[in-house]
């Protein structure tokens, strides 16, 4: 199992350099990822016990992919993450299966609520943007007339590619020892 943690880790290694070089997470790196690992782990499943085995096994995949990518696709939906971080999450919980994937997604979170604050604090831009969130979190609770509008350029983007790969590698990290 080393070798899905392994896959996970260059995957996501991958993902976060375009991600840094672009903005971007190609579909190639993340939906290939995605096939490779629910074919790897069938075969694997066929290989250790048979035809059963695989397809269970293939299975769990789909399963981690689902698990995994759920989170972010409602942060997609509110339009706090791209559409390349949902695919790279799935795949990442594709080929750790849900426990791990979901472990590694988790790593990964904390990760951006850590690095997000240090860099904006970097940037001189911290005070503000905890001001933006306070009254983007407040509005719902104002009545319309008294809402405030936070302009689009005073809002703040984070690559999320770099916070997936230390996600992965955290959970191999974690899990390397134990799959020997």
């Amino acid at each position: 199992m080393q070798v899905f943690l392994l896959l996970a880790v260059v995957a996501s290694a991958a993902a976060a350099l375009f991600d840094m070089r672009t903005r971007e997470i190609p579909n190639w790196i993340s939906l290939g990822a995605l096939v490779v690992a629910v074919a790897a782990h069938v075969a694997h499943g066929v290989m250790r016990a048979g035809g059963l085995a695989g397809v269970r096994e293939g299975g769990w995949s789909v399963v981690g992919a689902l698990a995994s990518g759920i989170v972010p696709f409602f942060f997609w939906q509110r339009g706090a993450f791209g559409g390349g971080d949902v695919k790279m999450m799935a795949a990442v919980g594709a080929l750790l299966l849900p426990l791990d994937g979901i472990e590694a997604e988790f790593y990964a979170l904390i990760v951006a609520a850590v690095l997000a604050p240090a860099r904006l604090a970097w940037e001189g831009k911290l005070l503000r943007t905890l001001g933006n969130v306070a009254t983007l979190m407040l509005n719902p609770l104002r009545p319309k007339n008294k809402r405030r509008e936070v302009p689009l350029e005073a809002m703040t983007s984070l690559r999320f590619g770099p916070a997936i790969l230390a996600g992965a590698l955290l959970c191999a990290a974690v899990h390397w020892r134990d799959r020997l």
